[in-house]
């Protein structure tokens, strides 16, 4: 099953309420993820709560064009559901 975020609303800072197409919501913070010169635009929170759900890319973006694959916003989200451990993994992404 492939992942698309459904769902997506700003709630406060860099929190944002997030549905999957496989039924699981939750809420991403996303202070921590934002590194790089692409994502230092984000920082401002204002922009940050600018994000739109790109039907085409089923993922959230926003005005200055950065996108997170919907995968990486499922982990963020769900990070310590021991249920996906196993999947992350196969991701490349750590809990650690």
């Amino acid at each position: 099953m492939f992942l698309h975020v459904t769902k997506a609303k700003y709630i406060k800072d860099y929190q944002i309420e997030i549905s999957f197409n496989n039924g699981w919501k939750g809420i991403a913070d996303l202070s921590k993820v934002l590194k790089g010169p692409v994502f230092d635009p984000l920082k401002d929170q204002s922009l940050f709560a600018k994000l739109t759900l790109d039907q085409e890319l089923a993922t959230i973006v926003w005005p200055n064009g950065v996108d997170l694959a919907p995968e990486y916003l499922f982990f963020q989200t769900f990070k310590d559901a021991p249920e996906w451990q196993e999947q992350y993994k196969e991701w490349g992404y750590s809990s650690n």
